[in-house]
């Protein structure tokens, strides 16, 4: 029989490994994905490479993502963080995809789970419930795939629009989201947003509102739930006789906009 040397019996061991992705391994079992996807944007956020984090996603499976999030807590603070800082990551190297949107957030780009995924499942399919996404909130998709039916969210959050960076300029600002701590988190990221884009005129009766409120009306309740809200934050004195004007979106590309919640 032909003798291996040393050498030769190392190199084989090494192709063998699975031992060559973070945290030293390849086999997502033993995997936080909550942490990991905070120290995805928190990498982002210090500028510093994200190769390996982007490596694990993509050699995960559906079913170890299904079992280690296994509340909406967890979907949420995970997708939401994963859908913020790709777009950081993607449109930094290639701000001119911006000028499609349209293209942009439907394009597969994103490898998880051994899938290319595109920002709009992960919105409307994963973080929404499957929601078509032309639907204002208020027709489900018919036929979503076997990633987004064992991914998605038992319920929806109208929170999570509040939450969610696309971008833009008039975006929500992105924050690192904790599933431990998440409900306090998406309440005061809602306030915060809503005393920025909220503007009541009490002499003609009037509340000038984000454009978010309009487009996905049903997540919030449609109108009188719209009022509802804004009446628990304090941002108008009552829901009666009170109209709704919704403000223009301003899409002017609007990255590294991070704060702490």
């Amino acid at each position: 029989m032909k003798k291996i040397s040393f050498l030769s019996l190392l190199l084989l061991v090494f192709l063998t490994c699975e031992n060559c992705v973070y945290g030293q391994t390849k086999n997502t079992s033993n995997i936080d994905f909550n942490e990991l996807s905070e120290d995805f944007l928190k990498r982002i956020k210090m500028d510093k490479d994200t190769k390996e984090i982007q490596e694990t996603l993509a050699n995960t499976t559906i079913e170890e993502l299904e079992n280690k999030l296994d509340t909406d807590a967890k979907k949420l603070a995970f997708w939401v963080n994963i859908y913020n800082g790709f777009i950081q990551v993607i449109l930094k190297d290639n701000p001119e995809l911006y000028n499609d949107r349209g293209s942009f957030f439907k394009k597969e780009q994103i490898e998880i789970a051994g899938e290319m995924v595109s920002f709009a499942k992960i919105e409307h399919g994963i973080i929404r419930k499957s929601q078509w996404e032309y639907g204002l909130g208020m027709i489900r998709k018919w036929f979503p795939n076997k990633f987004e039916r064992k991914l998605r969210v038992k319920e929806r959050d109208y929170r999570i629009h509040f939450a969610l960076n696309c971008g833009a300029k008039d975006c929500p600002p992105v924050a690192i989201y904790e599933w431990e701590r998440l409900d306090e988190q998406f309440d005061k990221g809602t306030e915060r947003y809503l005393e920025s884009t909220t503007d009541y005129n009490s002499e003609k009766k009037e509340v000038a509102v984000t454009s978010l409120f309009n487009w996905f009306r049903g997540d919030f309740g449609c109108k009188s739930g719209v009022k509802d809200i804004l009446k628990k934050y304090e941002l108008i004195p009552t829901t009666k006789g009170i109209d709704l004007i919704y403000k223009n979106y301003d899409w002017t590309l609007d990255l590294d906009n991070f704060i702490e919640l």
